[in-house]
């Protein structure tokens, strides 16, 4: 009687294996979100800016490591908002009313607050949306652009044992808040494909933007987040502006014929 081989289970167990992977760096990105907020209450408000950054990479890394292994799932999705929440919403926004709006008290934890409803509701509209706009774009803020920039703000500035005023400092936190819910285009850098012919390009610039990194990491990536945050601001009106123009060229007469 001949015999039957049975079908190896390895390539099931890689699967499954491979699933996994996505959530083990949402998972991460929920623990040092959390870990930063221990260091915002030991007052450590530099080393919480730093853990919230650690959290934005870990984030961009689940959603990309999904992407390109096909493990997209609901289940996936639901948990990297809820990890966003903590590590982009409640982190930030208490490790900036500790560092700078303390003082000012109902006003400092009322906008502290905001940023974190408006975050929530960044994230359901996302969720919500995310099967229907381009994916080319994010629709307002993302979360984890808004929570950058009080980052590298809070990175730089304590270093030096400064802080900024608290009258700017509540208007920041207030205009990124908005930001988040507003319907301003930004971004989403899905599109990058390195396997393209010309992607060396690509490659060379994420090569430039590491180098920068690690010779001056403070101001440059306070640089990109405020780059990030304006360019939706700035691309709205300069849609504006090309819109006012081709109303204001007159159009050619047409010729009898």
């Amino acid at each position: 009687m001949p015999e039957v081989e049975l079908p190896s289970r390895k390539p099931r167990r890689f699967r499954r294996g491979v699933a996994i992977l996505p959530s083990i760096f949402t998972t991460g990105n929920l623990f040092v979100g959390f870990w930063a907020l221990i260091e915002a209450v030991h007052h450590n408000f530099e080393r919480s800016a730093i853990l919230i950054v650690v959290a934005i990479v870990l984030d961009m890394l689940d959603g990309r490591i999904a992407r390109l292994t096909g493990t997209t799932s609901e289940f996936g999705a639901e948990l990297d908002s809820l990890s966003d929440l903590i590590s982009f919403g409640v982190a930030p926004a208490l490790t900036t009313y500790l560092w700078g709006l303390e003082t000012v008290s109902r006003q400092g934890w009322l906008v502290a607050f905001l940023f974190v409803v408006c975050g929530a509701l960044r994230l359901a509209r996302f969720n919500v949306q995310k099967a229907v706009v381009d994916g080319r774009f994010f629709v307002g803020l993302p979360i984890p652009a808004a929570a950058g920039q009080l980052a590298t703000v809070i990175y730089v500035l304590d270093d030096a044992g400064q802080k900024l005023p608290e009258p700017v400092l509540l208007a920041l936190v207030v205009v990124l808040a908005f930001l988040m819910v507003s319907t301003f285009r930004y971004r989403s850098f899905k599109g990058i494909d390195l396997k393209r012919r010309r992607s060396y390009i690509n490659v060379l610039g994420i090569a430039l933007l590491f180098l920068l990194v690690a010779l001056e990491p403070k101001y440059t990536l306070l640089g990109l987040s405020c780059a990030y945050t304006a360019s939706g601001p700035v691309a709205y009106l300069f849609g504006l502006l090309r819109r006012r123009i081709t109303k204001t060229v007159p159009t050619p007469p047409e010729k009898p014929v």
